[in-house]
């Protein structure tokens, strides 16, 4: 029942859930019921732009995007409005490839997307081949971080999956997975924007892009702050500074309005860091947005 509860604030907070209630509670009602039938059966759902996903009860990466459209609607928007045909856009920690869909899909752009869990990744790779994607999308099953190396990374635990910390050393379900750097990937393919959701382990890989950062080319940065660097002892504050010196603000996106607010200081979950700011808002003034939800945005 916790659960259920959840996800209905979780449909009533967002932007488009709440404009679309009845839609959204209707799309939430039939995947429970898909899902009921069929819990371990995965189930191809509709997405946007005549992208689809394959959806499993539990895969909580994606199925948000059932109810709502866009799971992350700020953000999801703010790239369906900025990425053009031409563009590298990095997805690291892609989890089952909800951002790549969008990016390569709907936007026409070059992704590269870096995803540790070996279990998850099959699962975007699924993604990939089911909208025939693969000459548009890189899938590289590694973690981010500051060096080549290897790590030990958590099992079956869904978007939550991380970096096992020194304090998490009788962690079980753990598998061991390579470690790649931003920097080795960005040498040949130079990202306009670049997704970070690594549940902490940020400030690792924002070392390991020193160079990425400096690229004139790198505009936006969505990068997830919760509090989860506090399991390895990072402190947010460090990347809120780091950022700010190599010339990233942070901003709010309203996908409504096409407007960036510019922010004191980062969010709570995730947050747009962008630079060349007027080259941004140039991009999304001129886009030609997208439908979901029965609303042209």
């Amino acid at each position: 029942m916790g659960k259920i509860k959840r996800t209905f604030g979780f449909i009533l907070n967002h932007p488009l859930g709440k404009r679309n209630p009845l839609k959204a509670f209707i799309r939430f009602l039939t995947w429970q019921l898909q899902s009921s039938m069929q819990p371990a059966k995965f189930i191809v759902k509709p997405y946007i732009a005549g992208i689809n996903f394959y959806a499993r009860k539990g895969l909580t990466g994606i199925t948000g995007n059932i109810y709502t459209g866009l799971h992350e609607f700020d953000d999801m928007a703010l790239l369906l409005h900025f990425l053009q045909p031409g563009d590298v856009f990095f997805d690291i920690g892609a989890n089952v490839g909800s951002y790549t869909l969008l990016a390569s899909g709907v936007c026409n752009a070059k992704t590269f997307a870096i995803e540790a869990s070996a279990n998850t990744a099959a699962i975007t790779a699924k993604n990939i081949s089911l909208n025939k994607l693969e000459s548009k999308v890189t899938l590289i099953n590694a973690a981010a971080g500051a060096e080549e190396g290897i790590l030990t990374f958590s099992k079956n635990e869904d978007t939550t999956n991380h970096i096992i910390s020194a304090g998490e050393s009788q962690a079980t379900d753990v598998e061991t997975v390579n470690v790649i750097s931003v920097d080795s990937i960005s040498l040949t393919d130079k990202p306009a924007l670049i997704k970070i959701d690594v549940e902490g382990f940020e400030t690792e890989v924002l070392k390991g892009m020193t160079n990425t950062l400096k690229l004139p080319i790198l505009k936006a940065i969505i990068i997830e702050l919760n509090g989860s660097g506090l399991r390895y002892g990072f402190n947010e504050d460090d990347i809120h500074k780091a950022l700010l010196s190599v010339g990233f603000k942070p901003y709010q996106y309203d996908p409504f309005k096409r407007e960036l607010n510019l922010m004191d200081s980062f969010g709570s979950y995730n947050t747009i860091y962008c630079r060349d700011v007027e080259f941004i808002k140039t991009r999304i003034k001129v886009s030609k947005g997208f439908k979901i939800m029965g609303e042209a945005i």
